[in-house]
């Protein structure tokens, strides 16, 4: 069953697909490399054949024009060697740094161009003979041999078509001259290459599609890895609900350690409190210093008593200024209106207070 703590069932998440990145567990199909190989190797030849073939031809027109008078002494075979070995390598190298080239590109490609220092380290486990012995029979290694004897399969009868077809020329029961032997060869190879090149991109295609396939299965999670992930990467919930819960216990503190200074409690008309503070000399509106609903508004309405805050009820003011007010913030500018009565009212009836906060507040 899917349900089952230990299956694996979860796609990777993008850490543990990082992860794998830097340990060098990505799809890796050697069919690709083989292509980029081959691809390089034909490129340098294309590119640099015709210099080769002269290069080659005037060695050895130097070598067998002059055998008559060839000098054979260790100084002179020391000479030829090292004038062979230089007509070898202008004619090698070029295909030698394309290969070479090629493999690194195809290998890049495959693992975004990021080393993965983790996958050079030595892994003991793979020189234990019985799980040599596993691998070797399991069913993973079957799909890789069938898929390779398929790959066979498809690179011969291409190659057996068109050999049969060379094999079919006038050339091999007519005399021709060297020329036309050399134009045949050439044809014969390219189109051989040719067949084999398109066969065996498609055979990387698909086999590069498998890999990928398998390397993403081999990386899905069980749902008690992703959950321990996450806790690893965001934290662990019940610790940040916690926290959570600490500043709002705090926030709310604060907010209602400010009712006491306010000058009018705003209400709707116990449901929602809203505690209103004016400075003339610091504030440019009057500013919400607490709001709350339920018992928020309940606490907000017994600590207003208790130091003798003016309470009034005004339902619509209240409903907008806990809908659209902030605590901290002075009140929306549409409703400096309607606050302003109910602070010019506060103000006269409360007048001896408000006198007596002002003189101890200038002292």
């Amino acid at each position: 069953m899917s349900d089952q703590a230990g299956e694996k069932t979860e796609n990777a998440t993008n850490k543990h697909l990082e992860e794998a990145l830097s340990k060098g567990q990505v799809a890796r199909s050697p069919e690709v490399q083989t292509v980029f190989v081959l691809g390089g190797a034909l490129l340098a030849l294309g590119m640099t054949g015709g210099e080769m073939w002269r290069t080659m031809a005037q060695s050895c027109m130097s070598t067998l024009g002059h055998l008559n008078d060839t000098a054979v002494t260790l100084d002179a075979m020391q000479g030829y060697a090292i004038t062979g070995a230089l007509a070898l390598a202008h004619c090698v190298l070029p295909v030698m740094a394309a290969t070479v080239t090629g493999g690194l590109l195809a290998g890049g490609i495959q693992t975004r161009f990021r080393a993965s220092p983790e996958a050079l380290n030595v892994n003991w486990e793979r020189l234990n003979p019985a799980e040599g012995f596993k691998r070797l029979f399991s069913m993973r290694s079957t799909v890789a041999t069938c898929l390779g004897i398929v790959k066979l399969t498809v690179v011969i009868a291409l190659c057996y078509n068109v050999i049969m077809k060379i094999l079919s020329d006038p050339i091999f029961y007519s005399s021709v001259d060297v020329a036309r032997i050399a134009g045949f060869m050439a044809e014969s190879s390219f189109r051989i290459v040719l067949q084999v090149g398109v066969a065996l991109i498609l055979l990387a295609a698909a086999d590069y599609g498998y890999k990928f396939w398998q390397t993403n299965q081999d990386l899905k999670m069980t749902k008690q890895e992703v959950k321990d992930e996450t806790k690893s990467t965001e934290g662990d919930p019940a610790i940040k609900a916690r926290l959570r819960r600490r500043r709002m216990t705090m926030s709310k503190r604060k907010m209602l350690a400010e009712v006491p200074k306010a000058d009018v409690i705003v209400t709707n008309p116990t449901h929602i409190a809203i505690a209103l503070r004016y400075d003339r000399k610091t504030m440019k509106a009057p500013k919400i210093v607490a709001k709350g609903i339920r018992l928020n508004a309940q606490q907000i309405r017994q600590i207003a008593e208790e130091h003798q805050v003016p309470i009034i009820e005004n339902k619509p003011l209240a409903q907008l200024m806990f809908k659209y007010g902030k605590v901290g913030g002075e009140i929306p500018a549409q409703l400096y209106a309607a606050v302003a009565e109910i602070l010019a009212w506060v103000y006269r009836v409360n007048a001896y207070r408000y006198y007596r906060e002002q003189s101890m507040s200038d002292s």
